[in-house]
């Protein structure tokens, strides 16, 4: 490595050599980690149901069989440390939730494996996949950017990454492969156990189409730390919605592959990573910039992740961002995402539509343990989290025989509408297998609110429809002891050990309302396979495919400014407006592409125009007066 990688790449080591410091968990540690994570499945764990149903699995019986292997061993005779985390993680798995996990303990805790290069899949010409070098590591030269992978340790490559991808289950398909394909190359130690094999031999062909074979060592080292604090008792950690092993990887290729991003971030304040781009104060979450397409010039406004604690500091810098590109359509890029805050992804909704926003609702799993976290939560607002909606439903479950509570939404009805719609000009998603929980949510939202073409390189997004808990959050909520409420079930976890639960599941609104998000996701309107040009030359054909989309919808235009009782409209392609004042009706007019003024009879703090095109709605905008 040179001295331009960061840090934490210079100073990793081989995978032999950490690996020589794992294993000190007792018998009666693993005794503990297996049940509490029956607790988790049995109690708190909203899909299970539907996973046995879907996957024909058992994973608690697979549990209880584990708990009765240990209790005939001793410390003298138990199995090796990590023979015990295979099978944990494999019973986990075994459900395909990116959002139910078993999370290592030290030192696998906070650490990634990777090799120094990272794959991508394409498409040639005839519609053959191949398998591309993408991006290297600074300072390795083993592998150019572009070679073409062929074989992995021998076995073809679209095998392997197959194989792999059954390992690393998705809900479908398509994030079966995309997560098969990843973890070729990297991983997370917290959420996947360690490669097997100490290198790996890579067989490609170079530019020239001549074939060489290259060993690549596995190396190991820190990840870039965490943006929320899961554990935390906080509306934010509450509110998570995020496939981990996504989130990891994205803070590592930050990591290994973009370490000026990293340099940035924490420097603060307004940067553009390259000369096209908006400067933006997020550059580990935003990159926006205006792209010139055969159908014309649009906005790009990738967002790499909602893993944020502000939720109205995200929505504000995206509606920044978007106000400086071109107003005549908008690319929204979330590829690679894997969530974060649920409440940052259904925010963003309302700026590119003039329909009321519903947040999708979600629900418990009617259990005696959820039953209990929810009514000593009921009505407490010191810790800002409430589960007094979901509480009469779970305490009715008994006699109703309801499996589930009824369905409330998380994200705040009132913040999913407070701005309104922003962007006028037209707007289209791009998605990928990799989108994932919050991305799902977004993805969801954007399809059941009609914003617009969802452009998918991938047939599905990863299909992930849940809000997730940890187990230290879920210790906490119960931590303190009330009146009449026996002892905590949850129990502290050695080693730095933690898990996850999908602990409340997502339904779908609109069209689809009631449909659940989990297992099924949201597939594409429109579908674009990935080219060589698209990997080697920024995504140019996608970008292009987008702008046809863009350029076949109307632009629309609503500019408002209020003073007094005098509102000055800007309008194109509406014919008629209609305005509200402090959401009473003040007056309409019929309008045609240009200037307009309309007079009020009375002020009031927010002024609210509705625009319309042959008798639907098509554009809003609030102006506080």
């Amino acid at each position: 490595m040179t001295a331009t990688a960061h840090p934490n790449v210079a100073n990793s080591v081989g995978l032999a050599e950490f690996l020589a410091t794992a294993g000190s968990l007792t018998l009666a540690q693993r005794k503990l980690i297996v049940d509490q994570a029956l607790i988790l499945l049995e109690q708190n764990y909203a899909h299970l149901p539907l996973k046995v149903a879907m996957h024909a699995v058992n994973p608690v019986q697979r549990l209880r069989v584990l708990r009765a292997r240990l209790e005939r061993q001793t410390d003298a005779t138990a199995e090796p440390e990590w023979q015990f985390h295979r099978e944990l993680s494999s019973t986990f798995h075994s459900v395909r939730d990116l959002h139910t996990n078993y999370l290592l303990p030290a030192p696998f805790a906070g650490k990634i494996a990777f090799l120094p290069f990272q794959l991508e899949r394409c498409f040639a010409q005839d519609g053959t996949e191949q398998y591309l070098v993408a991006r290297t590591v600074a300072g390795f030269d083993g592998l150019a950017v572009g070679a073409e992978v062929t074989h992995w340790n021998g076995t073809p490559i679209a095998r392997a990454v197959a194989l792999n991808g059954a390992i690393f289950a998705g809900s479908n398909t398509a994030a079966n492969l995309a997560r098969g394909l990843e973890s070729l190359t990297l991983r997370p130690l917290v959420i996947q156990l360690p490669p097997d094999e100490d290198w790996v031999v890579v067989s490609y062909r170079d530019e020239s189409g001549e074939s060489h074979d290259i060993r690549v060592d596995w190396q190991v080292t820190d990840n870039l730390p965490p943006m929320t604090d899961a554990d935390s008792l906080s509306p934010a950690a509450a509110a998570q919605g995020v496939d981990l092993d996504s989130d990891e990887k994205a803070r590592a290729k930050k990591l290994l592959h973009a370490p000026k991003v990293v340099q940035a971030e924490a420097a603060g304040g307004a940067v553009a990573m390259a000369a096209q781009d908006v400067p933006t104060t997020m550059p580990g979450v935003f990159r926006a910039r205006p792209v010139t397409t055969p159908s014309g010039e649009f906005g790009h406004l990738r967002i790499f992740t909602f893993s944020v604690d502000d939720p109205e500091a995200f929505l504000a810098e995206f509606v920044r961002l978007a106000a400086l590109l071109p107003q005549n359509g908008l690319i929204v890029d979330v590829r690679d995402n894997g969530g974060g805050h649920i409440f940052a992804a259904e925010f963003l909704l309302q700026t590119m539509t003039p329909r009321r926003i519903d947040p999708e609702p979600v629900q418990f799993l009617s259990t005696p343990l959820n039953l209990r976290i929810c009514r000593r939560h009921a009505d407490n607002p010191t810790n800002q989290i409430d589960l007094g909606p979901w509480f009469p439903s779970l305490d009715s479950s008994t006699e109703t025989g309801q499996a589930f509570s009824c369905a409330h939404t998380i994200t705040p009805v009132d913040g999913a509408n407070a701005v309104g719609q922003t962007y006028h000009g037209p707007v289209v998603l791009i998605t990928d297998a990799r989108c994932y929980s919050a991305t799902d949510i977004f993805a969801a939202g954007w399809a059941d609110h009609e914003l617009g073409p969802i452009l998918g390189v991938d047939d599905n997004t990863g299909a992930g429809g849940a809000n997730v808990w940890t187990h230290g959050l879920l210790s906490t909520l119960l931590k303190i002891p009330a009146p009449g409420d026996p002892e905590t079930p949850y129990k502290p976890l050695p080693n730095k050990a933690n898990m996850r639960v999908s602990i409340r599941r997502t339904l779908r609104v609109g069209k689809l309302a009631g449909t659940p998000v989990e297992d099924l996701g949201v597939r594409p309107t429109h579908q674009h396979k990935v080219t060589r040009a698209d990997l080697l030359q920024g995504n140019v054909d996608l970008l292009a495919r987008a702008g046809s989309l863009l350029a076949a919808m109307p632009v629309r235009r609503l500019g408002v400014a209020v003073a007094g009782t005098t509102v000055s409209l800007d309008t194109v392609n509406l014919d008629r407006v209609d305005i509200y004042v402090d959401g009473r009706p003040a007056t309409s007019l019929d309008v045609t592409d240009g200037a307009h003024t309309a007079t009020l009879s009375a002020t009031g703090t927010e002024v609210r125009v509705e625009g319309f095109a042959d008798g639907q709605l098509v554009a809003a905008r609030k102006v506080a007066s």
